[in-house]
């Protein structure tokens, strides 16, 4: 009895975050379901080295997806931060409206500052994306961080304690997903 050889299709991935379609290789698309894909939004972000995890959905034969985590290079920022200048960073877990997430922001000072203006920067920062997390749900943030609306108000809050000169979020990812 002869057996048959299966041969792999690519499959279309819509990614409605970005707008953007991708395609993936299976023999089914039943086997794409819960796969993870890494995305590079480098030429679309104008040169800010980030990455996007996504998971793959099956919803009526067709395959989307949904972030599951933003990470900006570490590359990128290396040559952000410059001789005579300090870096704040953070790392803490919050609600929102769908999720646990994790967000690790990411501060470059125009000078040297002590250390006691850093803690202000951190705390205050801690302070005001808990709050802006708390109602929205995750893909509102992760589509929020690729269009800057997160880091620009943040930037201007932290301005009135130091002015910076960068404001970014360095890592924002689900730890998981709130059961509905």
């Amino acid at each position: 009895m002869a057996i048959t050889k299966k041969k792999k299709r690519f499959f279309d991935v819509e990614i409605p975050l970005i707008e953007k379609e991708t395609q993936l290789q299976a023999y089914e698309i039943s086997e794409l379901d819960g796969r993870f894909i890494k995305y590079d939004l480098t030429r679309i972000l104008r040169g800010k080295n980030m990455i996007i995890k996504l998971i793959t959905k099956l919803k009526d034969g067709k395959l989307t997806t949904i972030p599951k985590e933003i990470i900006l290079m570490p590359s990128y920022l290396k040559r952000m931060v410059r001789k005579g200048t300090n870096y704040v960073e953070d790392s803490f877990s919050t609600e929102c409206a769908d999720a646990q997430i994790r967000i690790k922001p990411f501060f470059v000072t125009r000078r040297k500052v002590p250390r006691a203006v850093r803690k202000a920067l951190r705390e205050k920062a801690k302070e005001e994306l808990i709050n802006y997390v708390k109602d929205k749900s995750s893909e509102e943030i992760f589509d929020d961080i690729l269009k800057n609306k997160l880091q620009k108000p943040l930037s201007l809050k932290l301005k009135k304690i130091y002015p910076l000169s960068l404001c970014e979020i360095r890592i924002l990812k689900i730890e998981k997903f709130k059961n509905n």
